[in-house]
Parts: structure tokens; C-alpha cells; sequence
């Protein structure tokens, strides 16, 4: 890996085994604390959003979203297709996709809005599918001025699955396929500068490292966002107690259009490409992240650890078949080979 240490000697075989392989108990209660603490406070700390938010002029834009048949997801590419801008339905059932472009056609006849959507196929659990998707939009040689990889799973206490790729599921959609997306799609987010790369899931360590290495002069900025605690389709695979709690406490979790609020000011607000290039200028260890009330805030301590970041990225960039110099390459305008897809 790009920053792995020398091999350890043999004598240094036991602290190897002590290693922790996972979360202890003081993690576990602090992280179930901070979602404690940001449902109770999320409604007051966004007090100051408008519900919908209003966005900017954004009629030239192109915005790719994932995700975007249900809950927030929905709620981004209608609002993005409303506000005028030009809007592609990154989904895997497009028959619902279709459906929901036609109820919005309606919705927005009295406001003669002549919505500007359409829809392709993408199915994360296939980074085939992923590798074919970026490659039949970059034949294009159109830009992309804002990816949104929104789509996401959070399946508690059921049976762990994995996908034809032989990654666990939750690895494979929420980390795996919006890494290889972000990279392949790099040439049309070049042709879109400034644009922007908006990861709903906060996957901070891999969205570190890509912010990195990608010079300024490209123009594409890298952010993470919290949508918050908020009540979609997710949370049908919660526990029956976690639902059961979902739905005792209503007023302080956030609905889908509540919860869209911040991936739409990352991916449209003027001021959050200059507060990219300021991270970048400032060599500051993390990409930005803006919190659920759209305001810039710091990640955890851990996102900092800028050794693990690497480590990250490098057994990403190996898992999902690109080599470790894909971006330079293709911010070069060169051919990046890929495991999957149909240049495989």
C-alpha cells in the first residue's frame, strides 16, 4: 500500500495478533450516543433551513443521482429536476423510475416547468454494471457537474449476504460501487468544472484521499454529507424496537425532503467549491464534510488518521480492480484498464 510500513519482524508476530479486529464496548456506547445526541438536537441545530430548501439558479447543471427511486434520494433528483436542472436517475428498477418522472410531469404542469429527467441502469451489487454505466456516459463527452452517490443499505440482524462479486453487500453498495463510480466518471466531471462528487454515505476515509489526488486545476470537489437521522425505507431493516422507537418519536427525526437538504446545498452551493479548494490549499487532512444542518463540520477523530486513509484506498482501488494511479491517468486524459466492465 502506498504508505504501509517495512515488514514487521518476526519477534513483533504477537502485537500483530493483538490488534483489535473490531469496535470495543466504549465505542459501541459512544457512537450510540452521538446518534442519541444528533436526533435529539438535529430539528434545533437546522431551525435555520427552509423546508424545502431553495436552491440556486441551476438550469446548465447535470446532476447524476443514485439511489433516487426512494427516500432521500427521491427527494434530490425531484427537487434538482424542479429547480431546472438537468437530472439522470442512476437506479436499478427503472420501471419506477419512469413512473415517478410522470408523476412529477404532472406536479409541476400548473408551475410550466418542462422537467429535464432521465433515467439509466445501474445496479450497485454488480460492479459490472457500475464499470458499464460510467463508461456509456463518458462515450457521451458530456460533462457531469455533480455525481450524488446517494444510494445506500443498512440491513441490522439479518443474515450477512454478498454479492456476485463476492463482496458483503453493505461493503460492495455503500463504499465499493460510489468509489468506483466517483473514479470512472472523473473524465466527465472534468468536462463539468466545477463540479462536485457528493457522497451521502460519508464514506470520509476513501473521499479523503480522492480529494487529495485530484489537483485543483481539475475543478472537482470531493464532499461528504449527514443527511441526519431520518425516516426512509432504511429503516425498515432496523430491529422491531429501533422501528418501534422511529415511530414514537416522529418530531425529532427528519422526513426525506428534510433530510435531502444537505446533499442539495452540497452539490449547488457556490460557496462549497471555495471551501474545497481551502481545505486543499490548507492541506487539511480530511475532505469536507457538511453536516445535516448544512454547515461545514469536522468528521471524527478516527477520518484523520491519515495512514489508515491510505490503507483505504489502496485496498479499495485493488478491490474494485483500477490500479493505484487511475486518477493521475485519467485526469491526464489517458486509459485507466478496469477489472469489470467492457473493458475488462
Amino acid at each position: 500500500m502506498g504508505t504501509e510500513d517495512e515488514a514487521a519482524p518476526p519477534s513483533s508476530s504477537s502485537s500483530v495478533k493483538k490488534k483489535k479486529q473490531g469496535l470495543g464496548w466504549i465505542e459501541w456506547i459512544r457512537g450510540w450516543m452521538v446518534v442519541v445526541q444528533e436526533m435529539l438536537f438535529q430539528r434545533i441545530m437546522a431551525s435555520h433551513l427552509h423546508n424545502p430548501m431553495p436552491l440556486p439558479p441551476i438550469n446548465d447543471l447535470t446532476c447524476i443521482v443514485t439511489g433516487s427511486t426512494s427516500g432521500i434520494g427521491c427527494e434530490i433528483a425531484r427537487q434538482l429536476a424542479q429547480a431546472g436542472a438537468h437530472v439522470v436517475m442512476a437506479v436499478r428498477n427503472t420501471k419506477a423510475a419512469q413512473e415517478l418522472i410522470q408523476k412529477w410531469q404532472i406536479d409541476s404542469e400548473g408551475f410550466c416547468i418542462a422537467l429535464n429527467v432521465e433515467v439509466m441502469q445501474v445496479d450497485l451489487l454488480s460492479l459490472d454494471s457500475v464499470a458499464r454505466f460510467a463508461e456509456a456516459w463518458n462515450a457521451r463527452s458530456v460533462p457531469v457537474n455533480a455525481l450524488i452517490n446517494n444510494a445506500g443499505i443498512f440491513s441490522i440482524g439479518e443474515p450477512q449476504k454478498f454479492s456476485k462479486d463476492g463482496y458483503e453487500e453493505h461493503l460492495q453498495v455503500n463504499h465499493l460501487a460510489p468509489a468506483l463510480l466517483s473514479v470512472l466518471l472523473l473524465p466527465s466531471l472534468m468536462r463539468g468544472s466545477p463540479s462536485r462528487i457528493v457522497n451521502v454515505n460519508s464514506v470520509v476515509m476513501f473521499s479523503s484521499v480522492l480529494h487529495k489526488r485530484i489537483p485543483a486545476e481539475a475543478g472537482i470537489g470531493v464532499v461528504c454529507v449527514s443527511p441526519g437521522i431520518v425516516q426512509t425505507n432504511v429503516a425498515r431493516d432496523l430491529p422491531k424496537i429501533v422501528q418501534a422507537a422511529y415511530r414514537l418519536i416522529p418530531y425529532f427525526i427528519f422526513n426525506a425532503q428534510e433530510g435531502s437538504r444537505s446533499a442539495l446545498f452540497a452539490a449547488t452551493d457556490p460557496s462549497v467549491s471555495e471551501y474545497c479548494e481551502m481545505l486543499r490549499s490548507d492541506e487539511w487532512p480530511v475532505c469536507a464534510f457538511i453536516s445535516q444542518d448544512c454547515r461545514p463540520a469536522n468528521p471524527s477523530e478516527e477520518s484523520h488518521e491519515v495512514q489508515t486513509q491510505y490503507e483505504v484506498w489502496e485496498k479499495t482501488l485493488e478491490m474494485i480492480g483500477l490500479p493505484s494511479d487511475a486518477v493521475e491517468r485519467l485526469i491526464e486524459g489517458q486509459e485507466v484498464k478496469c477489472r469489470y466492465g467492457q473493458q475488462q
